[in-house]
């Protein structure tokens, strides 16, 4: 399985993308499965109901993240990228009266979250962290049919046998420029006088149109910008418990009212650029829809520093925006196809680490920035990261979440600047940061991983 562009940048719903889009997108297989007719349990009646049951990181931190109602509205039919709040809401209503669910092609299938759907805390899945067991029963109650899925992160997700067997490659093979490290994107760069924006153009290219290519582009962007102008313009009180205010509108309101006046100070850049990363989060926490950049729960910070370069940066042009995300979309491809963008499998670094970097990339290449210099924003962004743990206080994509975006944001923009003040020439190069990830990930304790079992999840008294 290769990477495209639209495999990094995927359109979903909050609040996060091996929580909540995973699990939806795994509901909607396996109603797949079923209307194909496929891995139905020989001498199996009439298919009646439905069950799933969460394992590891998705059932410690299931009900903070809403996985239990992505399964829910996945069984519906639900799909993340066309998600519609209002029509979810009175779907869950319905089923909670009904006690069914009526997949297209399927009829009438009796599903009662409460009854049959299933948090397994003790018996981890051994493929990933991110296990979920998805069960249908005929009439009689005796098994119908079974699989097993992994939501790898990014809203990636694989069966058990997909995930044995999975060889994920950062460009398609037999693509123009088909590098699987960042050393090998640097020497197809220098030996083709080839930016990285154009080279990872060409080989989405090979598999797609141009206008399928730039129209996707367009919508991506639009949703990102999107998401930051209803954070900014939104208030209230985020769901879930914690009781947390958003604070984007207020900070944008008060931002503005200084802004011109000698009320500024120049280090106030660094408050506009978590206010868009704010921004960005706070409608994530919220359930709305956003882009996977590579994650829900890192999505801010791509979006951020590419409205710093739009609105703050006198020589920004539109016409940039393209070769931003190619550029972040091939850093972002290297570090899943050889490392891990899960905050279950590697902590956060993983998360916001790698939208740091890829936002870093994507900032440095539009600025003038050669690919040489690319890598090394990449790598600063990375390296300033390794070790972040993931520890989300009650299982939500709220705290410390949202401003781990705004940090990793600001992170980015200083990254291309410093690399851009060199030749490009660096100690540590980008494959061996991202190695050192995938080490520290592999070594890190599951309590920082995504489980809320340990940092600022238990040592927040209040919750």
């Amino acid at each position: 399985m290769f990477l495209s562009i639209f495999d990094v940048f995927k359109i979903g719903v909050g609040p996060s993308s091996s929580h909540t889009v995973g699990p939806m997108v795994a509901a909607g297989r396996f109603l797949d499965l079923l209307r194909e007719g496929r891995e139905v349990v020989p001498g199996a009646k009439t298919l009646a109901r439905l069950g799933c049951t969460l394992h590891g990181s998705l059932a410690f931190t299931g009900k903070g993240h809403a996985t239990d109602r992505a399964v829910t509205l996945g069984f519906a039919g639900f799909d993340p990228a066309d998600f519609d709040p209002v029509k979810a809401t009175q779907m869950e209503a319905e089923i909670a009266a009904s006690g069914t669910v009526s997949p297209k092609g399927l009829g009438a299938l009796r599903y009662r979250q409460s009854d049959d759907l299933h948090f397994d805390y003790e018996t981890p899945l051994a493929g990933h962290a991110n296990g979920m067991v998805l069960s249908a029963y005929d009439n009689t109650g005796n098994l119908y049919a079974r699989e097993t899925y992994y939501s790898t992160g990014g809203g990636f997700v694989l069966t058990a046998a997909e995930l044995a067997g999975a060889e994920i490659t950062a460009e398609q093979p037999g693509a123009p420029y088909p590098f699987g490290s960042a050393g090998e994107m640097l020497a197809m760069a220098r030996e083709n006088d080839k930016t990285i924006a154009e080279m990872k153009r060409e080989n989405e290219l090979h598999h797609m149109s141009a206008d399928a290519l730039s129209s996707g582009l367009a919508k991506v962007w639009q949703v990102m910008d999107a998401s930051i102008e209803r954070g900014l313009a939104s208030s209230g009180t985020l769901p879930g418990g914690l009781k947390l205010k958003r604070r984007a509108k207020a900070i944008h309101q008060a931002l503005q009212a200084e802004h011109g006046t000698n009320m500024a100070a120049p280090h106030t850049i660094n408050d506009w650029i978590s206010v868009y990363a704010i921004a960005v989060n706070e409608e994530n926490a919220a359930g709305g829809q956003i882009v996977t950049a590579p994650t829900n729960g890192a999505a801010g910070v791509l979006p951020a520093t590419l409205r710093y370069y739009l609105d703050h940066v006198p020589t920004a042009r539109r016409e940039m925006i393209e070769p931003f995300l190619l550029t972040a979309a091939a850093i972002g491809g290297l570090i899943k196809a050889n490392a891990s963008i899960s905050g279950a499998e590697v902590g956060c670094q993983g998360e916001v680490g790698s939208a740091s970097a890829m936002a870093a990339a994507g900032l440095c290449a539009v600025l003038g920035g050669s690919p040489a210099q690319v890598e090394n924003a990449a790598e600063i962004a990375l390296e300033h990261h390794l070790g972040m743990t993931c520890d989300p206080v009650k299982g939500l994509v709220q705290a410390p979440c949202i401003e781990r975006n705004g940090l990793g944001a600001i992170k980015a923009v200083a990254a291309a600047s410093l690399a851009l003040r060199g030749d490009g020439s660096h100690l540590v190069s980008l494959d061996n940061c991202v190695e050192t990830m995938r080490q520290t990930g592999r070594d890190m304790s599951h309590k920082y991983k995504e489980t809320s079992l340990g940092g600022l999840a238990v040592n927040v008294p209040e919750c």
